[in-house]
């Protein structure tokens, strides 16, 4: 049995992760601020501690007391599209809050260090996005996450911490912050649907992507620290298929039973076109695993999501900007967190 941390382990991918962990017999404490988790997503086994990574003197405490075997890192702000709207909120978190996780690690002994990176580094990228391309990131949340993959591979170069970096994309399922109005597509159309709301997208919903259910995620992020051949390695994985933002809404409103349930279509904004990746790498190293198909995955979704209702809106953040540099499709969402009177002010 070995001493895991999950930080961001309240929330989505993270809960999921740990429980996998716990179910293979290893010993788990869950590091979260609490600010898009929640308590009950903890699985039982596990213990939580309620902080965030950028706390310096909490996490230094919590390393020397538990000395973690290995450390799983997936606490992130991780609303790409909003995040050059947030830049101290996405550098601090993202950057510094991993740094003070990496120099932890590096103190204590950690043996191995798991990154959750994301499909952002690449930005506009050639698709299928590969790991042999140059990541040139197009917004504040990609560059965080590659300046991250590029510190733990200096770092394990120079100082001997092995670690993986997985890019993800778009994953979706059971557990998923339904109250966050910014991001998780596949959360926000079911809450919508479950509120009454018109299904939005933005455009004419062409956006290509591959949305992935969690199960198929987890599996292989729970395998790498005795995966040597992922070491060192920022690795793609996600689902093999793709679809566009349109044709997701048309199957989450199938999977709700409510087929004919309106869609209304948003002024477009800003963000990567076509992002979908070539996961052959990670394959070829954890095995090829079945993708789950979307319309079965969104069926597990649509009945967890029936079970728990609708969702009050609710952002854990607030823009640090105002005025004309906020985007027109943020501005609306601000709108319905004003109606709803859960907008957070920051001090502009």
């Amino acid at each position: 049995m070995t001493n895991c941390l999950v930080t961001g382990g309240a929330g989505f991918i993270g809960s999921h992760l740990a429980e996998r962990l716990l179910a293979n017999g290893h010993a788990v404490t869950v590091l979260d601020d609490l600010s898009g988790g929640s308590e009950s997503r903890v699985p039982a086994g596990a213990e939580l501690v309620v902080g965030s990574v950028t706390d310096t003197a909490l996490v230094d405490a919590l390393f020397h007391e538990r000395r973690f075997d290995r450390v799983f890192h997936f606490a992130a702000f991780a609303a790409e599209a909003i995040s050059h709207s947030v830049k101290s909120l996405n550098y601090g978190t993202n950057v510094m809050g991993s740094i003070t996780l990496i120099n932890a690690a590096l103190q204590t002994g950690v043996s191995f260090f798991c990154f959750a990176s994301s499909v952002a580094v690449y930005g506009h990228g050639q698709t299928p996005m590969r790991e042999s391309s140059f990541p040139v990131p197009v917004d504040s949340y990609g560059i965080a996450k590659h300046v991250i993959e590029r510190e733990l591979e200096v770092t394990m170069r120079i100082q001997g911490l092995p670690f993986t970096a997985f890019r993800m994309h778009n994953v979706y399922g059971e557990w998923q912050n339904m109250r966050d109005p910014y991001r998780n597509a596949v959360a926000i159309f079911f809450n919508q649907i479950m509120r009454g709301e018109p299904i939005t997208v933005y455009g004419d919903g062409g956006q290509v992507r591959a949305f992935t259910y969690i199960g198929d995620v987890v599996d292989v992020v729970s395998r790498a620290p005795e995966t040597e051949g992922a070491w060192g390695r920022a690795l793609n994985v996600g689902s093999a298929s793709t679809n566009t933002v349109l044709e997701l809404a048309l199957a989450v409103r199938s999977a709700a039973g409510v087929p004919e349930h309106p869609i209304a279509h948003l002024p477009s904004r800003d963000e990567v076109t076509v992002a979908y990746t070539a996961t052959e790498e990670a394959r070829s190293i954890f095995g090829n695993w079945a993708d789950t198909p979307l319309a079965e995955g969104l069926a597990r979704t649509a009945k967890w999501a029936a079970s728990v209702g609708p969702a009050e809106l609710q952002s854990s953040f607030a823009l640090e900007i105002d005025g004309d540099q906020v985007p027109e499709w943020a501005r609306l969402v601000e709108k319905r967190l004003e109606d709803t009177g859960t907008l957070h002010r920051a001090n502009r």
